[in-house]
């Protein structure tokens, strides 16, 4: 089993055919059945450059995470930048109205 995609292999014996176990674990997650063939056939070879953050949505999702954390924080330093200026006009517009 070296080198063969275990959960494909798991679901394999389960169905008919290999193409059998691909078409049902693709409507699963939501791709075609060559789309996870090929995935598969890309993870028993030994993937390439890059193949293992193709294969893995959890990383993706956590760099994806880790980005929008850090976009969300720096929006949050700008608005509060925005909010003391806009403070600071305000008053300073008060200052000079009330000033004979």
């Amino acid at each position: 089993m070296s080198g063969r995609c275990e959960w494909c292999w798991k679901h394999e014996v389960e169905h008919a055919s290999r193409w059998a176990a691909l078409s049902s674990i693709s409507a699963k997650i939501g791709c075609t059945p060559e789309t996870l063939r090929l995935w598969v056939k890309r993870v028993e070879r030994g993937g390439g450059a890059g193949s293992a953050a193709t294969l893995d949505p959890q990383g993706e999702m956590a760099q994806r995470m880790k980005t929008l954390e850090r976009e969300n924080r720096e929006l949050r330093q700008a608005n509060e930048i925005l909010r003391k200026a806009s403070a600071y006009f305000a008053q300073a517009e008060l200052d000079r109205r009330f000033r004979p």
